[in-house]
């Protein structure tokens, strides 16, 4: 059985996430190919990226494989979730918003 890229990387996903009603795969076709991009829960993000980013590399690969044998260019996006308390997870805005704190005390 043959399934489309998107059917695909939903299915690899939803089977490594606790939080399987909250994935989601956007498909994008443009003159590059098929963009899917993945939403998912901020829980799941570690999950999904991997030691390394070793996960999400191999779900591009399986991704891409299976968009050959749909004779299409397959490529993914993993989209970061915004945190439950509205702040983003990056550690540069972390260290922000902490150099930030120490401005104050001064």
């Amino acid at each position: 059985m043959n399934h489309t890229p998107e059917e695909f990387v939903t299915y690899v996903i939803q089977s490594l996430v606790d939080n399987v009603e909250d994935v989601k795969v956007t498909r994008t076709v443009d003159d590059m190919g098929v963009l899917l991009t993945v939403d998912l829960h901020p829980d799941d993000m570690g999950k999904i990226i991997g030691r390394k980013g070793s996960t999400a590399k191999a779900i591009r690969t399986l991704a891409r494989v299976n968009g050959m044998a749909n004779n299409a260019r397959v490529n993914i996006k993993i989209n970061e979730p915004a945190r439950a308390d509205g702040g983003s997870s990056s550690p540069s805005s972390e260290m922000d918003a902490a150099i930030d704190d120490l401005k104050t005390d001064i």
